[in-house]
């Protein structure tokens, strides 16, 4: 059934629409009007094939198809897939005024050829720039995707090509910036759509958007810029506040150097020294040890991070060195870096720049320590100096002088310069990579579309903590409850996107689809833990006491998974969403 006002239902349409979102949801009230209802895709066969493809696409407006070819069943990034055609090409192909380099958006699509009638706009992580295969696998060491699932996918660089432009040194022209930020995807979608048309005949039922990270980001910029266009969000781990985010990391790196062994060194083994692993992995069995049992069953796993929070005290509950440190202590010295970091970081002044991170059971991992100690210099020193800051540093700075930067530069002015603006430069990074206004999403809840978000409790470079102000302001904007069209879930003990002591491995994208086309809201998701044998992969940290094959129900906030009393602890069965 297409989808029209809710004004022009029928009464019984609304009657049943109502009592169906009722039961769907979680706190809904009886005098909340149903939401439309999308109609669900049609499936389609591939019309030709990849070989007559390429010459139907010819004429593309602003676009080259450099490539149409058959690609037999088989796997696509470690996921089982089906036959399909990959059509690669390029759009708006330019050379800068500004830095003299030739951009272009380089993008590749994945059509099934038993096709489901969706489309699934694959938003990659980090700074993009690179074409990755359109697979739409999300959630952990993901054992399904989209295209795995018969979505048409699209993947992209988002506007630049790290091989020819520098790595971030794109950020020296001025249209690479709004198309990383946010234009490519736009300017994909009609192409998208008539290579879809073509493919199959008919343009896709059902539109997705998702993404972990970065990908996130775009996720949630699309819900904010693009809320007509699409009919599902999928918004991984968000760095929705990716500059902030980024001056934050800087703000820790600098605050780490401190108490480091060498506080003159600029290499990330250095700051390494600052918070050693035997150090970050006594922090977190602290918290554990505190926490652990908060939601009734004693598993390594802290479900009410909330209350965590106000339980564990860094001062008290973890050791002070007397002597020298041998990883059953932390200095005074470290103990106020690491209380700085976590509370958030601040200007010289006291003003928040990003936000605050919870204390949970995942802090000792090596993903935590590549985020908190090698981002800085080799992630964060060029997306701040040469994407986000407003004059960016020169384009041709090495390694090295991005490194010092970072470490000796002010963390005021950096924060001040994702704001700012120039004749050359006329959006801020905060314009060009943020939603312009986050949490009015009325554009995808009035046409019934929906949004599924979920974060990592153990993210080391985009806090939970930000997600979930997030989602507390989309519920203040719906009245207090915005369950009946976003839901946001947190992911304990998970790291970033992926990892840590956690049941990392979760399909989330078909849930999506239930709840979008046939109005099954997810009141919790079954994840689990990615031990020896795991088809996605197994996970580095998942600690030897638990199952394999540990199962926990991943809850929307702010219900938390408890133990039931009863049950094999191992077991999602065991434990209920309140």
């Amino acid at each position: 059934m297409p989808s029209v006002p809710f004004n022009d239902r029928p009464a019984t349409w609304v009657a049943s629409a109502l009592v169906a979102t009722l039961a769907a949801g979680c706190g809904g009230s009886d005098d909340t009007p149903a939401l439309p209802r999308l109609a669900a895709a049609q499936a389609a066969a591939l019309s030709g094939t990849c070989e007559a493809l390429a010459a139907k696409l010819a004429g593309l407006a602003d676009t080259t198809i450099t490539a149409a070819t058959t690609v037999a069943a088989g796997k696509v990034s470690n996921v089982d897939s089906p036959e399909h055609c990959r059509v690669t090409g390029e759009m708006f192909k330019r050379t800068s005024a500004v830095d003299g380099r030739s951009y272009a958006i380089g993008f590749e699509m994945r059509l099934p050829k038993a096709w489901n009638g969706r489309y699934f706009y694959q938003g990659n992580g980090g700074i993009d720039g690179a074409v990755v295969a359109a697979a739409g696998a999300l959630g952990g060491g993901p054992v399904t995707g989209a295209l795995a699932q018969g979505f048409a996918v699209m993947s992209s660089d988002a506007g630049h090509n790290n091989a020819t432009s520098a790595g971030p040194a794109f950020g020296i022209d001025p249209q690479a910036r709004l198309d990383y930020g946010y234009q490519a995807s736009a300017k994909l979608l009609p192409t998208a759509k008539e290579v879809i048309r073509q493919a199959y005949g008919k343009a896709p039922d059902r539109l997705y958007f998702g993404g972990c990270s970065n990908g996130g980001r775009h996720a949630l910029v699309a819900a904010a810029r693009y809320g007509d266009q699409y009919d599902g969000f999928l918004v991984g781990s968000p760095g929705f506040n990716l500059p902030k985010a980024a001056v934050a990391n800087i703000f820790g790196a600098q605050r780490y150097r401190t108490v480091s062994a060498d506080p003159t060194s600029i290499t990330a083994a250095n700051l390494a020294t600052a918070w050693t692993t035997a150090e970050r992995a006594l922090v977190s069995a602290a918290v554990v040890a505190k926490c652990d049992a908060l939601d009734g069953a004693t598993d390594g796993l802290v479900q009410d991070t909330a209350a965590c929070q106000s339980r564990f005290n860094l001062q008290t509950d973890v050791a002070t060195c007397t002597g020298a440190r041998d990883g059953t202590c932390l200095s005074a010295a470290q103990k106020a870096v690491v209380a700085d970091i976590f509370a958030g970081a601040k200007t010289s002044a006291g003003l928040p720049i990003y936000a605050s991170f919870p204390f949970d059971s995942g802090h000792g991992t090596a993903g935590v320590a590549s985020w908190e100690f090698n981002a800085p210099l080799d992630r964060d020193s060029g997306a701040v100096g040469l994407i986000f800051k407003v004059p960016p540093l020169a384009g041709n700075s090495t390694a090295d002088q991005l490194a010092t930067y970072v470490l000796t530069a002010s963390v005021d002015t950096m924060f001040q310069e994702i704001f700012a603006t120039n004749a050359t430069y006329t959006e801020s990074s905060m314009s060009f990579m943020t939603p312009p206004d986050a949490t009015n999403l009325g554009k995808v809840k009035n046409r019934g579309g929906k949004i599924l978000a979920y974060h990592g409790v153990s993210d080391a470079i985009f806090s939970v903590n930000d997600t979930q102000a997030w989602y507390d302001g989309l519920r203040t904007a719906n009245g207090g409850d915005a369950s009946n069209f976003a839901r946001f879930f947190r992911v304990p003990g998970m790291g970033h996107c992926s990892g840590g002591p956690a049941t990392d491995q979760f399909d989330m994208l078909s849930q999506l689809v239930a709840w979008v086309e046939q109005g099954t809201a997810p009141d919790s998701v079954v994840a689990k833990a990615r031990g020896t044998g795991n088809a996605g992969g197994v996970n580095a940290d998942l600690p030897a006491a638990w199952s394999a094959t540990r199962s926990r129900p991943l809850c929307p906030y702010p219900q938390v998974a408890r133990y039931k009393g009863t049950g094999d602890i191992e077991s999602a069965d065991s434990f209920s969403c309140q």
